[in-house]
C-alpha cells in the first residue's frame, strides 16, 4: 500500500540521519549544486568577477525562495477557502510570478 511505503521510507530516512555523523558534509554536494545553478543563471558566459557573480547569485537565490514562499501562501489560501464572500481570494492567484 502507498501508506506503508511512505512510512517505510520515512523510517529509513530517520535511521539514515541517525547514523550520519556530519549532516552538513552529507548535504554539501546538494547545497553546492544549488548555488552553482544560480551562478550559471546570472552569469552564463562567465564574464563577471567572482564577487559580482556571488552577489547576483545571492539575489537570484533570494528571489527564487521568495517566489516559492509566495506560491505556497497562495496555495494555502486557495485550499483554505479564505477570501471574500464569493469564495474568491482578493489576491490575484493567476498572475505570473
Amino acid at each position: 500500500m502507498t501508506a506503508d511505503r511512505s512510512l517505510i521510507a520515512r523510517l529509513a530516512a530517520h535511521e539514515s540521519w541517525a547514523r550520519t555523523t556530519d549532516p552538513s558534509a552529507r548535504t554539501e554536494p546538494a547545497r553546492r549544486a544549488l548555488l552553482d545553478r544560480f551562478e550559471r543563471e546570472v552569469d552564463p558566459d562567465g564574464v563577471l568577477s567572482p564577487a559580482e557573480r556571488a552577489r547576483r547569485a545571492g539575489h537570484a537565490r533570494t528571489a527564487y525562495l521568495t517566489r516559492l514562499a509566495l506560491r505556497s501562501t497562495q496555495a494555502r489560501r486557495k485550499t483554505s477557502g479564505a477570501g471574500d464572500e464569493s469564495g474568491r481570494s482578493s489576491a490575484p492567484d493567476d498572475q505570473p510570478v
